[in-house]
Formats: structure tokens, C-alpha cells, sequence
């Protein structure tokens, strides 16, 4: 039970929206789609009774996926976000002791570009088999999207 003043859910990340939410799991379910696979949302039990989450995992074949709706080039702690979720999708590989197919998927080509390309970000998930993939929002989830970017915007 919560104590006056404070919140009965855990606070959201400022970044955080259902509109955001909704277009990943639409991202998400086109490429189960497009590789011919289930993809859930999965809970993976780390050393020391901790967890994490992985936006899209399947087991058989193993494919991890992490995936960012944001709609336009990122800002730099943004990046920061991306290159966070490219180790998360790292260190579940190692976890579950399999090789993986491992994804970040967007959902616009302007905020994959930087990761993408010829830069050290771009050549750094390559050389760790993280593939690059994008996967165009319907223009009216598209723009719930970028509504939710500009109310979020500080």
C-alpha cells in the first residue's frame, strides 16, 4: 500500500508513452510476421533474482528484439537509449548461453540512420551481429507517435 503522496505505480520514464508502447508492439508483431516467428514480450531472470525484459524474444529459433517507435533523428541521451538496448541484447544472449538473432527495430529510417551506415556505431553492432531493421508505422499510429514526442518534449 502506498503512503499519501506517494504513487501506486512505479513512475514512467519521462520518454515513456502508451502511444509509444502500442506502435513497438505493432513493430513487433510485423516482423514475428515478415521472419515467420512468435515474438513476446519476455521477462529474463538474471543472476541474483533480478530481470530484465526483451520487447520481441523467441526461443526456437532464437531471435531478441528491442525495438524504439521514436520518429525523427534522436537526441544524444536518446542514442545513449539505443546503444543501451544493443548491449541489453548482448548480455541475454550470453545469459541464455544459445547464439541469437538479435534486432533493434524502428519504426522510421530517420531515427535508424545513426545507427546505420559508416559510423562506430553503426560498424559496432554489425561487428556483434546486431542487426538493423525498420518497419514503416502506419501513418495515423505514426503521427499518435510524434503528438506523444512533442507533449513529452522538455
Amino acid at each position: 500500500m502506498s503512503s499519501p503522496g506517494e504513487s501506486a505505480t512505479p513512475d514512467l520514464a519521462a520518454g515513456d508513452s502508451a502511444e509509444q508502447r502500442r506502435a513497438e508492439e505493432y513493430l513487433i508483431a510485423r516482423l514475428g510476421e515478415s521472419l515467420g516467428a512468435t515474438l513476446k514480450k519476455t521477462r529474463v531472470e538474471m543472476p541474483g533474482g533480478e530481470w530484465l525484459e526483451i520487447d520481441g524474444a523467441c526461443e526456437t529459433p532464437m531471435i531478441l528484439c528491442e525495438a524504439w517507435a521514436h520518429q525523427g533523428p534522436p537526441k544524444p541521451a536518446q542514442k545513449n537509449k539505443v546503444l543501451a538496448d544493443a548491449l541489453k541484447l548482448l548480455y541475454v544472449e550470453r545469459l541464455k548461453s544459445v547464439p541469437a538473432r538479435k534486432i533493434l527495430l524502428f519504426g522510421d529510417k530517420v531515427a535508424a540512420r545513426r545507427f546505420q551506415g559508416e559510423n562506430w556505431m553503426a560498424r559496432a553492432m554489425e561487428s556483434f551481429g546486431i542487426e538493423i531493421r525498420i518497419i514503416e508505422l502506419p501513418p495515423e499510429m505514426r503521427n499518435t507517435v510524434e503528438e506523444a514526442q512533442k507533449r513529452q518534449y522538455r
